[in-house]
């Protein structure tokens, strides 16, 4: 937690914050209740991947905060939990893994399958009734929530390795170097 003492970090987490905001609002597919193909992810997966989890989870969990205040859809205090800051939360788990290529893959699978698992709580409880006549509750919050979340997840995936790719040249974070060094090579 001392990563919060750090300028820099912090500089990069709101910078994060923002550019998720931005891209959030630049939508390929909007859902009726919420929920869109966009590149928001990104910004914040790439910022735990080279921050770690813990920023990752802040920097998320103050991310789905803002887009409450901004595209709010309440339907009780616990499904707005389920929907915005938990499942941006998650994303920060993408920081438990070696921000290099195939942890920038494996980071993100884990970071969007757990950001699923929060919106589909939410579907089967809070949304249930917004299923069509005769669908099981929770085919529908696995179906409403996969079609926006896996091409979302296939967006974040290419987005996120071309940038980590295009970042090997910038300067390093801490977190970067200290693997590195740890390793005794090149990340």
């Amino acid at each position: 937690m001392n990563s919060f003492k750090d300028t820099r970090v912090l500089t990069e987490a709101a910078l994060a914050i923002a550019l998720a905001f931005v891209l959030g609002l630049i939508t390929i597919f909007r859902m009726p209740f919420g929920g869109s193909i966009s590149l928001e992810m990104v910004p914040l997966i790439l910022l735990a991947l080279r921050q770690g989890p813990w920023v990752g989870i802040v920097a998320g969990a103050a991310y789905g905060i803002l887009n409450l205040m901004i595209n709010p859809v309440i339907l009780h205090p616990i499904q707005v939990l389920f929907d915005y800051p938990l499942p941006f939360a998650v994303l920060g788990l993408a920081g438990f893994f070696a921000p290099t290529i195939r942890g920038a893959i494996l980071g993100t699978i884990v970071a969007v399958a757990a950001r699923f698992v929060c919106h589909f709580i939410s579907g089967v409880v809070f949304f249930a009734s917004y299923a069509p006549a005769g669908w099981n509750p929770y085919f529908y919050s696995v179906a409403y929530n996969a079609a926006y979340l896996v091409p979302s997840l296939i967006v974040a995936l290419v987005a996120g390795v071309a940038l980590l790719r295009a970042l090997e040249g910038a300067r390093p974070s801490t977190r970067q170097m200290e693997l590195r060094e740890a390793r005794g090579r090149v990340v």
